[in-house]
């Protein structure tokens, strides 16, 4: 099948089929005389794998982890379950910091609690203030998902 046909099974837009492709998730395939991608049904199941990993919100490195145990039945699990085990912290991690930021909106938003000129707007006066430095090393803390 070509590229439109696997894109169209997969609900996968062709752009992410050639970006999976040059990032080596999925297998180059082969090439039919006009020098088309053919692509086979393992194509279809590892692009399935794939999005189902991205619904997972897994990074491409943990994807790559995965499939690497995939690719060889005989290797034990152990390695998916750590990879599994460390998402599921980040992602733990992940809702601690969006509680933390639904706090900092429901304090901002407590700023302007009548509508009034812009000019008094609470919620605009308290987003002009200067960053903080805890804010900053918020800011500029690193998710796995870079």
């Amino acid at each position: 099948m070509r590229i439109g046909l696997l894109a169209q099974q997969t609900d996968t837009h062709i752009e992410t089929i050639r970006y999976y492709e040059k990032q080596g998730l999925l297998p180059e395939p082969q090439r039919d005389t006009a020098n088309f991608r053919v692509y086979q049904a393992q194509h279809v199941e590892r692009l399935n794998f794939i999005r189902q990993c991205r619904l997972l919100d897994l990074s491409l490195e943990e994807i790559r982890q995965l499939l690497e145990v995939k690719d060889t039945p005989a290797a034990s699990c152990d390695a998916v379950n750590q990879v599994v085990d460390e998402h599921i912290h980040h992602v733990q991690q992940r809702i601690q910091e969006l509680q933390g930021l639904a706090e900092k909106l429901q304090h901002i938003r407590g700023q302007c609690q009548t509508a009034q000129a812009a000019a008094r707007c609470g919620i605009l006066q308290e987003l002009s203030q200067p960053v903080s430095a805890q804010d900053k090393a918020e800011l500029s803390r690193e998710t796995h998902l870079k």
